[in-house]
């Protein structure tokens, strides 16, 4: 049985919220982050094991289980709920063919057919947008549109003055079974960068996001749609920052210069 109450709590609502209210405060409350496989840690997609980290432990995660616990919470809420594995696309370098390693939902409520998606790390949707190709949609300033190529729909963003893709998703849903190796990969293959890097993002209602990240520098970014901000960093000050801009604290620098939790070392 899935917690509402709980899962309502934790994103600062209660009784029946709708859908928009729903998927606007979790996005604002529960933030992006990859940090255990940074660790080296497990990232289980068992439905308790996902509710246990996000609600009570007050942990964020990534776009498996942010958006599975999503799932469970609007099943619960009466909504009919679909999986979809898409492939990320923003950043890849040409010729580059990534796995399907994201995570995005179809959901049916009210007669309304909508995707839902609270975890794509740097800048999630704060609220469903209709499904399948359509006009453009503004949230808080961010522009996004999906679009149709070939047999997949392509989830955009206006960035830089240009829409650039998102990711790629096939219209029809798969079983949760196959998020395991999708999971698997992300969380433990050797060349994913969720292992050799970490991101970890959060969201206001108001369009402001804030990203902090190794891909590449190592930078605290703060952006609005209209302004970007990069500031450089040191490794010292990611713990600090992760506790006070990103309510997560516990995390310190092991010896050799990594991430870890506090509690792990106190061992």
């Amino acid at each position: 049985m899935f917690d509402l109450d709980a899962y309502l709590a934790r994103i600062g609502l209660s009784g029946r919220p709708s859908l928009e209210q729903v998927h606007r405060a979790h996005v604002t409350s529960i933030h992006f982050e990859s940090l255990d496989p940074l660790m080296g840690l497990p990232v289980s997609l068992d439905p308790d094991e996902v509710f246990e980290k996000l609600v009570p432990r007050g942990r964020g995660g990534y776009c498996f289980e942010q958006n599975l616990l999503l799932a469970g919470a609007l099943r619960a809420l009466g909504a009919e709920v679909e999986l979809h594995l898409g492939r990320v696309l923003f950043a890849a370098e040409p010729g580059v063919i990534r796995p399907r390693s994201h995570l995005a939902l179809e959901v049916w409520h009210e007669g309304r057919s909508l995707l839902a998606d609270v975890g794509f790390g740097g800048g999630t949707l704060l609220e469903p947008l209709p499904w399948g190709p359509g006009v453009e949609h503004e949230q808080a300033g961010w522009r996004h549109r999906i679009v149709e190529r070939g047999p997949e729909h392509v989830l955009q963003a206006f960035r830089e003055g240009r829409w650039q893709d998102l990711y790629a998703y096939l219209p029809h849903p798969v079983p949760a079974v196959e998020l395991e190796p999708a999971n698997w990969w992300t969380s433990a293959h050797p060349s994913s960068r969720f292992v050799t890097g970490f991101l970890v993002g959060r969201q206001w209602a108001d369009g402001r996001r804030l990203v902090l990240s190794d891909w590449g520098e190592l930078a605290l970014t703060e952006a609005t749609a209209d302004s970007v901000t990069v500031t450089p960093l040191s490794r010292e000050q990611v713990p600090p920052l992760l506790a006070e801009r990103f309510e997560l604290p516990g995390f310190v620098l092991a010896d050799d210069g990594r991430l870890t939790l506090a509690s792990a070392v106190a061992r």
